[in-house]
């Protein structure tokens, strides 16, 4: 199955990079898209589970979804991880 997550401090290609890099460590997610412009996550998927998963990762690597709360901390691991994601 396929489904999509609108996030929150989604900026640039550095981003891109870090979420297509972390969620690819998940088992059953597959077909990572990442839009920058519209801040979405596109991916295959095999169990609700894994959906739910790429949700709490995206969450902890500071690009929580757009139902959740952005917070400070959210803000500065994105940071982290766009520029780990330019280096790439």
């Amino acid at each position: 199955m396929r489904t999509s997550v609108i996030v929150q401090n989604l900026k640039c290609g550095g981003c891109a990079n870090s979420i297509t890099t972390k969620l690819s460590e998940i088992k059953n997610i597959s077909d990572i898209k990442v839009d920058i412009e519209e801040s979405k996550i596109s991916f295959d998927f095999i169990d609700e589970n894994n959906a739910l998963l790429v949700k709490e990762k995206l969450k902890n690597i500071g690009y929580p979804s757009v139902e959740e709360e952005n917070t400070m901390l959210s803000k500065t691991k994105s940071f982290i991880n766009c520029a780990a994601g330019k280096l790439a």
